[in-house]
């Protein structure tokens, strides 16, 4: 796991867990989700051959994943 997912409210690691991140010392799940530097819409990951890109539906755009802002969203 790397260390850029980190719990928004306490900064700690997240661990991986049946298809969301979860923190235990906050006993919180979130979502891990990207948005366009560009028009901030969310994107739509796009994953092949062991390499992930995004793209945005609004600006009809490939966005690399270094440029894209991404932020983890608490699962309710």
């Amino acid at each position: 796991m790397s260390a850029e997912n980190t719990c928004p409210k306490c900064n700690k690691e997240l661990m991986w867990d049946a298809g969301s991140y979860r923190c235990d010392d906050c006993d919180a799940s979130y979502s891990k989700v990207a948005f366009c530097p560009k028009c901030d819409a969310e994107l739509e990951k796009l994953q092949a051959c062991g390499s992930v890109s995004y793209f945005c539906n609004s600006c009809n755009e490939m966005k690399s994943k270094s440029a894209v802002r991404v932020e983890f969203q608490i699962k309710g």
